[in-house]
């Protein structure tokens, strides 16, 4: 059926397509859910807006820009993926949204989020993977209530300090970023349950071990010199993990050259010294 609806994309003009995906979309779902992923949009079906009962509405994996002022019409909603879009800025009806708890956002091309979405003091998930983040927002730290942030596969270099006021926070995302340092901010956040820092450019971790709250930690595909200190119980996912010894400060220093030395084409195969037991 998908490849049915691309192929009518490619010789149907878009407002006739639009239509024909949509078509059977004229009363209010019983279940208060609206899918509309992977229908090729290019623009909301305004007509949607009337249904203000709505609690879950899917527009992932279209080719949306813009949403219409009438969206903030769904006062009800709380959950709202925009995932796999085109927005290059957050639309301000999405901050009017109140009763949000889950936002979708990853995968599109934001650059930076509006100081409106404070005003989502509900949303306690949000998804910012795979955008355009040199920085993380400073109002992502105004939402109290935040849980899980998801805010991998961006070009985040380092954490606002005022990240800790997020006191529910429990799970943070970040792998595939450009983070040189373990992000200090982390270190006084001891009810964090999840930490993924996989993906990374970190060299040196300290120890985790005061994270009273940790239960796990991924660090794997970082040159670290060393494995995160942890307390007992929690579990760790990546080099020198549960799994393998933690390498004495030769070893470490040894593994470090061999990745630095390794540019382009396959890396080198490490020393007989640096191969785990039993390899």
């Amino acid at each position: 059926m998908g490849n049915a609806i691309r192929a009518l994309v490619a010789f149907v003009p878009a407002d006739c397509c639009q239509s024909y995906v949509v078509k059977d979309l004229w009363e209010m779902p019983t279940d208060k859910m609206v899918d509309l992923s992977g229908k090729q949009l290019r623009r909301f079906p305004a007509h949607v807006c009337s249904f203000q009962e709505l609690v879950k509405l899917y527009l992932s994996d279209n080719h949306l820009n813009s949403l219409p002022p009438e969206l903030g019409q769904l006062q009800n909603l709380q959950i709202l993926a925009l995932d796999f879009n085109n927005f290059k800025a957050l639309p301000q009806v999405v901050c009017t949204l109140k009763q949000l708890c889950i936002l979708y956002l990853g995968n599109n091309k934001l650059c930076d989020l509006p100081s409106e979405l404070s005003l989502l003091q509900n949303l306690r998930t949000l998804w910012l993977e795979a955008n355009c983040l040199t920085r993380l927002p400073d109002v992502v730290c105004e939402l109290r209530l935040l849980k899980t942030l998801h805010a991998g596969s961006n070009a985040l270099r380092l954490l606002p300090g005022q990240l800790q006021r997020l006191r529910g926070l429990r799970t943070i995302w970040l792998s595939g970023n450009l983070l040189a340092d373990f992000p200090a901010v982390l270190l006084h956040m001891p009810f964090l349950e999840v930490i993924d820092v996989d993906r990374n450019s970190i060299r040196d971790f300290p120890s985790l071990a005061h994270l009273s709250g940790l239960k796990l930690v991924t660090y794997d595909h970082n040159p670290c010199r060393n494995a995160p200190k942890v307390a007992k119980g929690v579990r760790r996912v990546g080099r020198w993990a549960e799994e393998t010894p933690e390498p004495d400060p030769r070893k470490a220093r040894r593994y470090a050259l061999t990745q630095e030395e390794s540019q382009d084409g396959e890396a080198p195969a490490l020393p007989p010294l640096l191969l785990p037991p039993n390899s």
